[in-house]
């Protein structure tokens, strides 16, 4: 549910806060008072285009905010989870701050992008505007709505059917990318014996290129390995009587001849036992190590011409001797499949009939839910829209065969007639403006039950009625309300009787600006707004009693 919003300097609203509640919220206001402005903040809020123009005379950002409170749903949960957005006590924040190139989103203070706002908004809020009517003229829009009727059933299908259709198209591309003339595949041939046979005779070992560039490192290093260990021993070793070991000798014979006056001189004594050995064992290393350095020019030779075939190898076919191996690998099977071309292709075609069996089968499903679904939902849209003052009303869901695709194969389309005699036609060629907000409304009392999200957002629901038939949508809209939150942009007083929350929108000029604000109103000030939406200039006595006798009908309604 949304439980508020706060808008700070965007167009005409300086800084405004209002706080939503259950049921029918409704938003009146004069025209101009800036209703529209209220519903581009929340559109902001949920990543629509900003233009700077919007930001408020003087300001140098704006602020929309959005706060909602969520019951435990776990495919949203699952959202918050993939985007590492925690969840607050079961309150979720949506703020965005504007300002001139740039703005900044955030979800419970984590910073987000507008496609991930608009996925998690997906799960908290409906908009229905006038663009929202007009996707009705879109035949698309009718297959959404039955399988949104459908449910469960027809979701788990429907992704068996995704699946399908993704398996097949795959297999028909690549059925379309292996269809090679007969030189086609001799010349593919040709050149995959030449690969295969050059990566076979190299006889590669994995590893091998490692161990041969230590090898390589080392001879091309000899000279100066073998000045550097010389250097090193004449230093450490006993040839002269500077050497290390000379001299580590005669400081242990120092050390020697006073151990038996002092205990604490045994371990001193001990430690130079032990660097004498190891400087002798070092010696003795790097003695061995000296004479057996040597360097072989064959041996030189060798290593570097089987270096540059490895690497040769790595330029065509990988950069390590896995990579090479592995392309080995996979252009010998494919010379395989080549050499019984014929066959692997039948292979191909097998494959592919299978699986459009299988496309066709999970196709058949869809479709077979769809039509038991489409069948009550025509009954159920039929009843809601008589419910809205459509008089003799027909209303058919046709449903024709195409091409399978990843919706499957039907071709879903809404037929109307409003007049009695006249057969039924698509909605674009019999709908007006006002009709298609009843037929849309129509489909959100049917699916009340089924949606998922909690919030609904109406504006212009009620364009191009009134009179009975306000009173109709009043009725439904209150209907909708029972079971989710209704937020409602209306100028019909019908409508806005029925309220269980009423807002007005008023502008106003103060200290020489132009102000929008938003604030609830109840008793007298909200019958001195329904007298004001019923037409009345002044609002008098008289007009706040017929006020009061539309929003006392509305109540008797709603009990």
């Amino acid at each position: 549910m949304l439980l508020g919003l706060h808008v700070k300097n965007l167009a005409l609203i300086e800084e405004t806060e209002v706080e939503f509640g259950k049921g029918l919220n409704i938003l009146t206001g004069e025209t101009g008072a800036g209703k529209s402005i209220l519903m581009g903040s929340v559109n902001l809020a949920l990543g629509a285009r900003f233009d700077k123009e919007l930001l408020r005379d003087g300001a140098e950002n704006a602020l929309v905010e959005l706060t909602f409170s969520c019951e435990e749903d776990a495919r949203l949960n699952s959202k918050l989870e993939e985007f590492d957005i925690p969840m607050e006590d079961g309150i979720i924040t949506i703020s965005r701050r504007l300002q001139a190139g740039k703005s900044i989103s955030k979800v419970n203070g984590e910073t987000v992008n507008s496609k991930q706002i608009k996925e998690i908004a997906e799960y908290l809020i409906d908009i229905h505007g006038q663009h929202e009517h007009q996707s009705l003229l879109n035949k698309k829009k009718h297959l959404e709505i039955l399988d949104a009727y459908a449910g469960e059933e027809a979701k788990e299908v429907c992704r068996e059917v995704q699946g399908a259709y993704r398996r097949f198209v795959e297999l028909r591309k690549l059925i379309q990318a292996e269809e090679l003339d007969s030189a086609a595949q001799q010349r593919e041939k040709d050149l995959l014996q030449f690969e295969v046979q050059e990566i076979e005779s190299a006889r590669l070992v994995v590893g091998e290129d490692e161990e041969l560039e230590a090898r390589y490192r080392k001879l091309t290093n000899g000279k100066k390995i073998s000045e550097a260990m010389s250097e090193s021993y004449r230093y450490t070793g006993n040839e002269s009587d500077s050497g290390a070991s000379n001299a580590l000798g005669r400081a242990l014979r120092y050390v020697n001849s006073v151990c038996d006056y002092d205990e604490e001189l045994a371990g001193i004594q001990e430690q130079l036992i032990q660097i004498e050995d190891l400087l002798s064992e070092y010696n003795r290393q790097v003695s061995s190590y000296l004479s057996d350095l040597e360097f072989d020019g064959e041996d030189f030779y060798h290593i570097e011409e089987r270096l540059n075939e490895i690497n040769r190898l790595k330029d065509k076919y990988g950069n390590t001797i896995e990579d090479i191996l592995e392309a080995y690998e996979n252009k010998h099977a494919r010379l395989q499949k080549l050499d019984d071309y014929d066959a692997y292709m039948a292979e191909l075609e097998s494959k592919l009939k299978n699986q459009e069996k299988a496309l066709e089968t999970a196709c058949q499903s869809l479709s077979d839910i769809r039509r038991k679904a489409a069948m009550n939902l025509t009954d159920l849209l039929k009843k809601a829209l008589e419910n809205l003052n459509f008089l003799s009303v027909q209303f058919e869901i046709a449903m024709e065969r195409k091409d399978a695709s990843e919706n499957g194969f039907d071709d879903v389309e809404f037929l109307i007639s409003t007049n009695p005699g006249e057969k039924v036609k698509p909605l674009m060629q019999v709908a007006s403006g006002g009709e298609l907000s009843r037929i849309m409304l129509a489909i959100k009392t049917v699916l009340a039950s089924k949606d998922d999200i909690d919030t609904l957002i109406f504006d212009e629901i009620d364009a191009g009625i009134s009179g009975k038939t306000a009173w109709k949508v009043a009725e439904q809209l209150n209907v909708v309300s029972s079971v989710h939150q209704v937020i409602c942009i209306t100028h019909l007083p019908q409508i806005a009787a029925m309220a269980d929350q009423h807002f007005l929108i008023e502008k106003k000029a103060e200290d020489g600006t132009t102000l929008t604000n938003i604030r609830q109103v109840c008793d007298r000030e909200q019958l001195e707004e329904l007298a004001r939406l019923l037409g009345s200039d002044n609002i008098t006595e008289a007009a706040i009693s017929n006020a009061a006798e539309m929003r006392n009908q509305a109540l008797q309604q709603k009990a």
